[in-house]
């Protein structure tokens, strides 16, 4: 029996609290908490709601979801919509 193989697009989803809202520079990059690395962008997404609903009360926290999939293969995208 032969399995389809599906691609990974690899997301990172990290976070910390920033120094301002204005600028993605985070106040102490010891203390930037790696969530986890996810094979798509849905279980990425719902592991970032979670952080970000745990720390809502806290206005400088913020967590992100990095494209890795973008960085490791640029041109990924360009493909895929071919």
């Amino acid at each position: 029996m032969s399995e389809t193989v599906q691609p990974q697009l690899l997301h990172l989803v990290i976070g910390g609290e920033l120094l301002d809202l204005d600028h993605v520079t985070f106040k102490d990059l010891d203390k930037v908490e790696v969530v986890g690395l996810f094979p798509n962008y849905a279980t990425a997404y719902a592991a970032w709601k979670g952080k970000a609903q745990q720390t809502v009360d806290n206005a400088h926290m913020r967590y992100f979801i990095v494209h890795l999939h973008r960085l490791l293969d640029p041109g990924q995208d360009a493909k895929s919509s071919h």
